[in-house]
């Protein structure tokens, strides 16, 4: 992928681009490289961002894109560049009014498109872009992040810190950054314990010592140990069952009963969803791996 982008800017010439992929993995972050290392000093001429979730009527593709595209671009530079973030908030009418901007005004201004799902975006719009996939960063990328942060910061982060922003971010690094700010605010020094209770996120071996006492069919005390655990860290009971499902994986149970816990979470974060108590649900939860 980065290649493909190098050579675009090298020949100042690329397609219309769209880039798809979760949260936090760098796609705004790429297009403005794009648009800074293409344009130079121009690039604020040149270069309209939109966020199509706040703008996503009809309207504003057939006024403000269409202004902004339809112009010549200022300097020695062959296009200007319209990003459109979230565009897979975009209404279908807006779609189309899109699609048709995009066609007519190619001369003189290219179109990056970003979005989550790219299953959103109609066909005629993917068909006129470069598509350009993105994924959640691996624990390397996080770990040179962090380290990259650490040293320009000067922050003390602990190897056991580092695994507790991997596993709270999951590979999102705007997540990543965040964290490590709030944490910087308290000490210097990052350590487990730190991290987790700014991220509002239980330390897996509390999770699993509530299981472990659920399975052995301890539940005054693991309804305790759990009602502890939320209340220190702050969690809401959907915060419980996802890390619930995600540490069941991990326990030393037969498969066939760690498929009908993990079945049991998912009707019980459904209850929650619909307005069910949530200590309910959750006592219920814990009664259930007893079985």
């Amino acid at each position: 992928m980065v290649k493909r982008v190098k050579a675009f800017v090298e020949q100042k010439n690329m397609p219309h681009l769209l880039f798809a992929g979760p949260a936090g993995t760098g796609k705004t972050t790429l297009a403005l490289v794009i648009a800074k290392k293409m344009f130079k000093d121009a690039w604020r001429s040149n270069f309209l961002e939109l966020n199509a979730s706040d703008e996503r009527g009809i309207d504003i593709i057939r006024s403000k894109v269409k202004d902004f595209a339809r112009t010549r671009a200022i300097g020695d530079v062959p296009f200007k560049i319209i990003y459109l973030d979230e565009c897979d908030a975009l209404t279908r009418e807006a779609q189309q009014a899109l699609r048709r901007t995009m066609e007519n005004y190619t001369q003189t201004c290219r179109f990056v498109l970003s979005c989550n799902y790219s299953s959103k975006i109609i066909d005629p719009i993917q068909s006129r872009c470069a598509m350009f996939r993105f994924r959640l960063l691996e624990k390397d990328q996080v770990f040179q992040i962090i380290d990259s942060i650490a040293e320009k910061e000067v922050l003390k982060v602990d190897e056991k810190a580092k695994q507790a922003l991997y596993q709270i971010s999951e590979g999102d690094c705007r997540r990543v950054e965040n964290i490590m700010q709030s944490s910087a605010a308290i000490s210097k020094h990052l350590t487990e314990d730190v991290i987790f209770s700014l991220a509002s996120m239980a330390r897996p071996k509390e999770i699993t010592e509530v299981l472990q006492l659920a399975v052995h069919q301890k539940f005054t005390e693991a309804r305790d140990k759990l009602l502890d655990v939320m209340l220190t860290y702050g969690l809401s009971g959907v915060d419980v069952v996802k890390q619930v499902q995600s540490e069941i994986l991990k326990l030393d149970v037969d498969k066939q009963k760690k498929m009908r816990m993990i079945d049991k979470c998912g009707e019980i974060e459904f209850r929650m969803t619909e307005g069910s108590d949530e200590f309910i649900q959750l006592e219920a939860l814990l009664s259930q791996f007893a079985i």
